[in-house]
């Protein structure tokens, strides 16, 4: 059997799935070498009467299932990241609940989870610094009170409102000083959210990396790591080399994850990824393999899944979790491909279609029956019969 896909340079084009079903399985020793978050999508209640600008209607069941799955592989699970649509979809009251869902899931499992702390229930352009203090503090609380570890997360507010890298060391001061356990900073770049320019006090990359290192030195010891998502690996690798011992990087770079997370002979990032939700399984394969010194096995398993995360996370790349939640449909996470706040219709019919060739190249669906037939449904509501 063939489909007549789109081509993303116009045009159709033949392409035949393939028929051999995911090999990776779960279970297998814990990671060893390095601590692996997937940063998970949420999935959306298909059949609520909603709108893209009311509250996220979200299938909780579905939700929670596909965390299981990525902790039945041994990865750590990111939790309300922007990967599960914050600010885009999915607001704080939202937010509140999944953590609260997932933290108590985590505890159930016996799973590792580490959820994020933003200031997403403040109006657009209606705050101050001590209104971004405050909104914080009130996540940070309710995070910890589930016992899951603190993620700090770039807020908007804050780069609406800073007018200095100092605004933004004395917020970080004041939350640092009041965690209860060592968290990890989150610096996102424009390139995931366009509000998130100038963040550290400066578009200059070097002048903000300096206020970044500077907020981990006054405060190594309430600094698990630090995650970087710029998609700039050089750039990383030097941050990493100037962070004190003791606080790890956590690749967010979605473009070059395998030599990061490979290291070279004066370290190596460990990962929290928004890529590691449709790659789980391989990845966790990918780092069993690395745990026994094989990072010439790892790399083969891991560099061809590049080509995918680029096509994912391509120019814009805020909009990756259309990929991201279309391929869970694909894979049989989900039964449908709809998404919080309408976000389905944010990626074209062509871009998905080569998600598709790509993801089934990689062997990533556990039934690939199942998902050339939804591949076939998808392309007749667009009009195309393969």
């Amino acid at each position: 059997m063939t489909l007549r896909l789109p081509s993303t340079e116009g045009g159709m084009h033949t392409y035949t799935p393939r028929s051999e079903p995911a090999r990776f399985t779960a279970g297998g020793p814990p990671l060893a070498s390095r601590t692996v978050f997937a940063a998970a999508h949420v999935v959306a209640d298909p059949y609520a009467d909603t709108s893209p600008d009311a509250p996220a209607a979200v299938d909780w069941d579905a939700t929670l299932a596909f965390r299981r799955h990525l902790w039945s592989h041994g990865l750590a699970v990111a939790e309300a990241m922007d990967t599960a649509q914050r600010g885009m979809g999915l607001d704080w009251t939202g937010a509140a609940e999944l953590i609260r869902r997932s933290a108590a899931e985590a505890k159930a499992v016996g799973g590792r989870i580490a959820c994020g702390v933003g200031t997403d229930q403040l109006a657009p352009g209606a705050a101050s610094l001590e209104d971004v203090r405050t909104a914080y503090e009130e996540q940070l609380a309710l995070v910890e009170e589930t016992g899951a570890q603190a993620i700090l997360m770039a807020s908007r507010a804050l780069a609406t409102v800073a007018t200095a890298p100092d605004d933004y060391l004395g917020v970080y001061a004041h939350l640092l000083r009041r965690a209860a356990e060592p968290v990890v900073l989150h610096w996102l770049g424009p390139m995931f959210d366009p509000a998130l320019k100038g963040y550290w006090g400066s578009t200059d990359l070097d002048a903000a990396t300096e206020a970044f290192l500077q907020v981990i030195a006054e405060h190594p010891d309430k600094v698990d790591g630090i995650k970087i998502s710029l998609l700039d690996a050089g750039r990383e690798t030097e941050l990493r080399r100037r962070l004190p011992a003791g606080v790890r990087c956590y690749t967010g770079d979605d473009f070059h994850y395998p030599e990061l997370i490979a290291g070279d002979e004066q370290g190596f990032s460990h990962a929290l990824l928004g890529v590691f939700d449709p790659l789980g399984p391989l990845a966790a394969e990918a780092v069993r393999v690395l745990d026994t010194g094989d990072t010439k096995g790892f790399r083969e398993l891991l560099d061809p899944t590049v080509e995918l995360a680029r096509h994912l996370f391509r120019s814009p790349t805020r909009f990756y979790k259309t990929g991201v939640v279309f391929l869970a449909w694909l894979a049989g996470h989900q039964d449908h491909f709809t998404m919080v706040g309408g976000l389905q219709s944010a990626r074209s019919l062509p871009h998905l279609a080569r998600a598709y060739e790509l993801a089934d190249g990689l062997g990533l669906f556990p039934d690939p029956v199942r998902a050339e037939a939804r591949m076939r449904s998808l392309l007749s509501v667009y009009g195309v019969h393969p």
